[in-house]
């Protein structure tokens, strides 16, 4: 699932479905895009989430919302030199410690990934190879 309508999230969407995951986009801001759920849904133990904005005000309530849920896998995107923004919207809502450490910052493979397509398909990488119990990259053993 991508949360936000960005063009790493169209990227997700297209390439996560050719992929095998069940999409489904996020966007609380009815006026970004028309068709997509405004509020997270029921998630289980198999859903990825993926955010792709964390300029975001909803960025909180978002990955809350998430976090109360048994979602296998959360992630923000964003630059792992700077502390996320999540972590403060998070506490301010009163997010526990423990369930703010769920949270995936970066995400995907480092492959030096730059436009939306590549962080996607990076992003995509990281997924399956969690799922597989795999680190990624090119070590195979």
């Amino acid at each position: 699932m991508a949360v936000f309508a960005t063009p790493v999230a169209d990227f997700l969407l297209r390439y996560g479905a050719d992929a095998g995951f069940r999409t489904l986009l996020v966007e609380p801001d009815e006026k970004r895009v028309a068709d997509a759920l405004t509020a997270m849904p029921e998630l289980d133990d198999t859903a990825d989430v993926v955010v792709t904005d964390h300029h975001r005000d909803e960025l909180g309530v978002v990955l809350r919302d998430a976090l109360a849920q048994p979602a296998r896998w959360v992630g923000v995107m964003g630059n792992p030199k700077h502390t996320g923004p999540h972590v403060a919207a998070l506490q301010a809502l009163g997010v526990s410690d423990e369930d703010i450490a769920r949270v995936h910052r970066p995400i995907g493979l480092n492959i030096g990934s730059r436009t939306p397509p590549e962080i996607a398909i990076a992003t995509l990488a990281g997924l399956l190879a969690d799922r597989n119990g795999r680190a990624g990259g090119f070590e195979f053993g």
